[in-house]
């Protein structure tokens, strides 16, 4: 791997790490670093996935202190994001490269319009949804269902699950912010394992180019995982709006003319 494409990588990870604490939607912008390194879609996506799974792991260990007791519900959320990964990460490796080439600017696009109106969403599921299960039961049932397509997702792509991930917390959780990020980053690395082990087993990593942006990032998740404490999240929540949006038309022009 050339010194250029390891900076690139470096940097990526590092910011895509704080980005993975603060505000999600690190794939965003560490997927096209891979594919700008010369990766293929496929192997640009998995590679990813390997690279930034410990980061959310480091996030949510930096800010400990909110990391919630493992109750029933918490544990069955865990369940189903074994499994719905798992599901995810086979339908990905059964997709082929022309396919998948396709679904990019889709698939970019949507995880950017999905993140970019997350408040929206988060209004919607504590509107509409909440109502539907007044009771905790209801709202733990309720988030389990939710959870399961969103798991799913994250085996196969998972850019700006993040945000879903948030909107169902929020339904029936009487816990503070900080509280609900950090669940939302342990689920996340959950989400991530079975896929990660798939994806080793079946020999569709690129190591270099993962382990480059999984140091970083885990660096950058760490100092992220700090931040979220005192930093507004605003600018870091414009600079992946406009980094996807500007992705999603440049791979458009690109796969599909």
């Amino acid at each position: 791997m050339e010194f250029a494409s390891i900076a690139l990588l470096a940097g990526v990870g590092l910011a895509g790490g704080v980005m993975t604490a603060i505000v999600g939607g690190s794939s965003l912008i560490v997927f096209p670093a891979m594919l700008a390194a010369g990766l293929p879609p496929i192997l640009a996506n998995t590679s990813s996935t390997v690279a930034m799974t410990p980061s959310s792991l480091v996030a949510a260990y930096a800010d400990r202190e909110s990391i919630p007791p493992w109750d029933r519900t918490f544990l069955g959320m865990a369940i189903v994001a074994l499994l719905g990964s798992g599901a995810g990460a086979l339908l990905l490796l059964y997709t082929s490269e022309a396919a998948f080439t396709a679904l990019v600017p889709l698939l970019v696009g949507g995880a950017t319009a999905l993140f970019a109106f997350a408040n929206h969403v988060k209004r919607w599921a504590s509107r509409y949804i909440s109502r539907w299960a007044a009771d905790g039961d209801g709202s733990a049932a309720l988030r389990l269902i939710l959870f399961a397509p969103i798991a799913v997702y994250g085996g196969y792509f998972g850019a700006a699950m993040s945000v879903m991930l948030l909107a169902i917390l929020s339904i029936g959780h009487v816990g503070d912010f900080r509280q609900i990020n950090t669940i939302k980053n342990i689920l996340a690395t959950v989400v991530s394992i079975v896929a990660v082990a798939i994806f080793v087993a079946r020999g569709v990593v690129s190591w270099p180019h993962a382990i480059t942006v999984m140091i970083a990032a885990s660096i950058g998740g760490y100092i992220g995982g700090r931040l979220v404490r005192v930093m507004p999240t605003t600018l870091f929540r414009a600079i992946v709006i406009a980094v996807g949006v500007g992705l999603s038309l440049v791979y458009a022009w690109r796969y599909w003319r």
